[in-house]
């Protein structure tokens, strides 16, 4: 199970808290340390079955100066994927993927669901 994480991040620390407790092992990944790459970002949105916009850190800084909300509409998922893959604070965290299950965002009804 890989942990794709902002250690910084108030809601991957939340994440990180709820899988240590449940005694959910997980490999830790610094989002800010080590991007994720366009495959990588492919294969976890086909896996997830979300809308690509999912996987876009909305209320990030650089989403808003880059002013992304007026321009992601009229991109194609790959323009996306291309542009998520060029800095990891554009990306939704955290990330759980586990084979098939793909987890974006924190809440923990929907981790418990999935993962318990």
């Amino acid at each position: 199970m890989l942990f794709v994480c902002y250690p910084r991040c108030s809601t991957c620390k939340k994440a990180q808290k709820w899988l240590d407790e449940k005694g959910i092992s997980y490999t830790l990944r610094d989002i800010k340390e080590e991007n994720p790459s366009y495959d990588e970002l492919r294969e976890w949105y086909e896996r997830s079955g979300l809308d690509i916009k999912r996987f876009f850190n909305t209320s990030g800084l650089l989403y808003k100066s880059m002013a992304l909300k007026d321009q992601l509409p009229s991109m194609s998922v790959e323009e996306k994927l291309t542009l998520l893959s060029t800095d990891g604070m554009l990306v939704k965290r955290p990330i759980l993927i586990d084979g098939d299950t793909v987890l974006v965002g924190f809440k923990e009804q929907e981790w418990a669901e999935k993962l318990l």
